[in-house]
């Protein structure tokens, strides 16, 4: 699928199940801003009960990785689903509820100051078992705060 095609309601709502169904994305606040085959952007407003540092009121690291993973998660899964093509409709959420995290890492580039954070994420490469991605968490103002990649089973 060409990354100028666009999802079908189906295909949202799927993107959707799969984020709303994690309490703690609910408890942090993590919404979707864009949802994409070609990229996944999910959106969290900075609130007093997410500060890590509280004498500087920076976001906190577990939140930065989380949301990362949320986002790098995200895209994995519709880049599985893409590649399952002929697979009868029924069949593609059992395929798709092995999804899981193998690995991660973070680097973090800069304190998370700010309002509005934004966690981006694109697949750098996926096979019938496995995604590969990469993540990037900014600020309202397009500070890079940290970067990322997982690594996820998706078949």
């Amino acid at each position: 699928m060409s990354e100028k095609e666009h999802m079908s309601n189906t295909e949202f709502r799927l993107a959707m199940n799969f984020m709303e169904q994690i309490p703690f994305n609910r408890f942090i606040g993590l919404t979707p801003h864009q949802l994409g085959f070609d990229e996944a952007v999910f959106k969290i407003n900075m609130r007093p009960e997410l500060v890590g540092n509280w004498l500087q009121g920076i976001l906190h690291g577990g939140v930065i990785a989380s949301a990362l993973d949320v986002a790098g998660g995200t895209i994995a899964l519709m880049g599985a689903y893409a590649r399952m093509g002929d697979v009868p409709p029924e069949e593609k959420p059992k395929r798709l509820a092995k999804l899981g995290t193998i690995d991660m890492r973070v680097d973090y580039l800069r304190p998370g100051k700010g309002k509005e954070f934004f966690a981006h994420a694109s697949i750098l490469r996926i096979g019938n078992k496995v995604a590969v991605t990469r993540m990037e968490f900014k600020n309202e103002e397009g500070e890079l705060i940290a970067v990322g990649t997982g690594t996820y089973l998706c078949g």
